[in-house]
């Protein structure tokens, strides 16, 4: 099928984008959201800006969409812009990244299903633990954009997902139940390369900013493509 991708920059879109790829499915466009609200029910927001670079990354056009972000409202900006993305690209369906959420997963699927789409969750359900072990073997380097959980402080800001820092997630699963994948909100994350990129991102500039202890961004402020060899 030609398949449209709900992309947000962060790995739960991207990791669902290669499976389908890796399923025999074509690529064919992303579609994002920026939202207004940092505190969106449906919407990652920190570093959104950079899905314009990923895209460039990937080689494949963006529909993208700005939205207030207010509960529920924030769907008909999402249909939308899934309906454009079916008018430019003509798609059979859309991928989307939702692991556990069945708020999000229904509501994209609702929104698919009025426009006679369908819609695609290749990490639906998956071992969260073994989803983030997904994302070293397939080659994806991945950093920790924002937190806002007990248990994460600054330090986590700007790193890696490696096998260290899946030991200390789970560690801290262990120890006070938060979500691995950070599909509770507990983190989110940012792409800078994967196997679909032809180009890769590097930050050169960068800064973190604390809300309090537990809750921070670590935002992107300059970057540059680099081809990959």
């Amino acid at each position: 099928m030609k398949l449209g991708v709900l992309f947000s920059s962060g790995k739960d879109s991207c990791l669902a984008m290669h499976i389908a790829k890796e399923q025999g499915h074509q690529i064919v466009c992303l579609i994002s959201l920026e939202s207004e609200n940092p505190y969106s029910w449906m919407f990652h927001t920190p570093n959104v800006q950079l899905v314009k670079e990923q895209a460039k990354c990937l080689d494949l056009p963006l529909v993208m969409r700005k939205t207030k972000g207010e509960k529920e409202k924030e769907l008909i900006d999402l249909k939308g812009a899934i309906s454009e993305a079916r008018e430019k690209y003509p798609i059979d369906g859309v991928i989307t990244g939702a692991v556990y959420s069945r708020y999000q997963w229904t509501r994209v699927d609702k929104i698919c299903g009025d426009l006679n789409l369908v819609c695609q969750s290749p990490l639906w359900h998956h071992d969260q633990e073994q989803l983030l072990r997904d994302l070293i073997s397939n080659k994806f380097n991945v950093i920790i954009s924002s937190i806002a959980c007990d248990g994460l402080t600054k330090d986590f800001l700007g790193k890696k997902i490696d096998t260290d820092m899946i030991q200390k997630l789970s560690s801290l699963n262990k120890e006070i139940g938060i979500n691995v994948a950070g599909e509770g909100g507990e983190y989110e994350t940012l792409v800078v390369d994967c196997p679909m990129f032809k180009k890769k991102i590097v930050i050169e500039d960068s800064q973190i900013v604390m809300e309090n202890e537990n809750t921070g961004n670590f935002i992107v402020k300059k970057i540059r493509l680099e081809e990959k060899e």
